[in-house]
């Protein structure tokens, strides 16, 4: 998207993945997006959208907001989850937060851990 009064702005596609957790797994969709915003002081700030489906057919909506600062190993986020109602409704009375490390060099993919707090 380029550079703008903020910073550097990009969009990264999410192609899909994997989640598990106690009493819940299932797939990451395609079609989700990554807003990412370079800020000139190099911290990169990322608000991820998208959707996940358990492993017996509810839809999750995810908005997952992060904050990354590489000189100082640091990546944390908030993390929003929707759900209808039924047996994951307890997700939208929840906080969750959550890390995130690349993948790379030998995947293109990051590995995203949520977090309850209690």
């Amino acid at each position: 998207m380029g550079i703008g009064p903020l910073g550097e702005r990009r969009i990264v596609p999410i192609l899909g993945g994997t989640f598990a957790g106690p009493n819940i797994a299932g797939v990451v969709l395609a079609g989700g997006a990554d807003r990412q915003l370079l800020r000139a002081d190099g911290v990169l700030e990322l608000d991820a959208l998208y959707e996940m489906r358990t492993d017996d057919g509810t839809l999750l909506s995810v908005r997952n907001h992060v904050i990354i600062d590489s000189s100082a190993a640091y990546a944390r986020s908030h993390v929003e989850i929707t759900a209808p109602g039924g047996p994951y409704a307890w997700l939208n009375r929840r906080l969750f937060v959550g890390t995130l490390r690349t993948l790379l060099p030998e995947r293109k993919a990051v590995c995203i851990r949520v977090f309850e707090v209690r």
